[in-house]
């Protein structure tokens, strides 16, 4: 599904929940696991070695040290 359409989405249901304490950011060549990605699709989560991708911990931290 594109990051564009589950986003739209994601940010309608916290926004329905009361939730007005997030980020929303799409973050290109990254898989749903935050992993950089060719294709995105499951069938390449075995070959990728990176756990977690440095840009979106370092969005993440950031995020939570101006909370």
């Amino acid at each position: 599904m594109p990051a564009k359409q589950n986003l739209e989405a994601i940010e309608k249901s916290l926004k329905a929940g009361g939730n007005d304490r997030f980020l929303m950011k799409e973050m290109k060549g990254l898989n749903h696991l935050f992993q950089h990605s060719e294709t995105g699709l499951p069938s390449e989560y075995a070959k990728i070695e990176e756990t977690f991708s440095v840009e979106a911990l370092k969005l993440i931290a950031d995020w939570i040290k101006k909370q």
